[in-house]
């Protein structure tokens, strides 16, 4: 089984046409530019795909050099983090706009059915891929049960 805590994204059409606060603060949090030096969170991409043996997590991190990038798996929770150091420019320069971010990103899925000992991970080109084969499935299915 697999979850992911959902990314918040642009929610207005779940919300309704008459909720413009809630549509104003959703756009504010996840739309709107960040201030020098803040990191928007949970701001790289991940794609997960299943397959029969394994679940395959691929993460977008530009940028991020492979030490910086730490992996853990406890009680069924993969989490990723990276970090990304802010490198000191001369304010002289004339930026007018500076949207490349610093500072520490982490996304957590919630992944049950994994060999642990047998998680492998690659980083190359910006992508990090993560191989987590499953276990062998236990042999109660699930099953609905009608209420009487």
């Amino acid at each position: 089984m697999f979850e992911m805590i959902p990314n918040r994204g642009n929610s207005n059409h779940i919300q309704g046409n008459n909720n413009y606060f809630n549509a104003l603060f959703d756009r504010f949090f996840t739309d709107a530019p960040l201030l020098p030096g803040m990191a928007k969170s949970n701001n790289f991409r991940v794609d997960v795909k299943e397959k029969d043996d394994e679940y395959l997590l691929e993460a977008d991190l530009p940028g991020i050099k492979r030490d910086d990038i730490s992996i853990d798996y406890n009680n069924n929770y993969l989490t990723v983090s990276a970090k990304r150091d802010n490198v000191v420019e001369d304010n002289s320069s004339g930026y007018v706009t500076r949207e490349r971010n610093y500072g520490e990103f982490k996304r957590s899925f919630y992944i049950d059915n994994v060999k642990d000992d047998s998680i492998d991970a690659s980083f190359k080109n910006g992508v990090l891929k993560i191989k987590l084969p499953k276990t062998e499935q236990d042999n109660n299915p699930r099953k609905r049960i009608d209420i009487h």
